[in-house]
C-alpha cells in the first residue's frame, strides 16, 4: 500500500521584506479604527476607575489588612495554633520533669538495693513475706470479689 501525500506540492514561499511592510500599512488603518473603537468603549470606565482609584486602593489596602490579620491569627502557624502548642510543649515540660523525678527515685533504689543491707532486708521482707525468728506477721484478707449486679428483664 501507498501512504504517500502527494495533494500539497512543496513549494519554498519566501515573503519579500517589502510585502511585509506594504501589508502593515495597508492594515494601520484598520488597526487605528479599532483602537479608537476599544478606547471610546472603555473611556466611561476607565474615567470612573480614575476617579475612585484613591477610594479603590484604601479598599484594596484594607482588604489585604483584613486577610493578612485573619492570616496571621489562624493560619497554619498562626497565633492560636502557637498557643497551643506552646501550652502542649509547657505541659510536656511539667511530664518530663516528673519523670526524671521518678528515675532519678527509681535510681536511688537500685543502689541502695545493690548495696545497702538494710533496703535488702525490707524489700524481701514485704515481697517474699520473710521475717525473722520469733516475728508474727499479720495479713489481712484479700477483698472479696465485686459481682457484677444482677440484671433482672422486664417482663412482659
Amino acid at each position: 500500500m501507498d501512504f504517500r501525500v502527494d495533494r500539497y506540492p512543496k513549494f519554498n514561499v519566501s515573503i519579500r521584506p517589502d510585502d511585509r511592510i506594504r501589508a502593515l500599512v495597508e492594515k494601520a488603518p484598520r488597526a487605528e479604527a479599532a483602537a479608537e473603537k476599544a478606547v471610546r468603549r472603555f473611556q466611561p470606565s476607565l474615567s470612573w476607575l480614575y476617579a475612585f482609584r484613591r477610594k479603590l486602593g484604601t479598599v484594596a489596602v484594607g482588604v489585604i489588612a483584613v486577610w493578612l490579620f485573619i492570616h496571621v491569627m489562624f493560619g497554619a502557624n498562626g497565633m492560636v495554633v502557637y498557643k497551643q502548642k506552646r501550652a502542649e510543649y509547657q505541659n510536656l515540660q511539667k511530664e518530663l520533669a516528673t519523670l526524671q523525678q521518678e528515675n532519678d527515685r527509681y535510681n536511688q533504689q537500685i543502689k541502695a538495693l545493690k548495696s545497702d543491707t538494710e533496703a535488702i532486708e525490707k524489700e524481701a521482707r514485704e515481697q517474699l513475706h520473710y521475717v525473722r525468728p520469733g516475728e508474727v506477721v499479720y495479713v489481712s484478707p484479700a477483698p472479696p470479689p465485686a459481682q457484677a449486679p444482677e440484671v433482672h428483664s422486664a417482663t412482659k
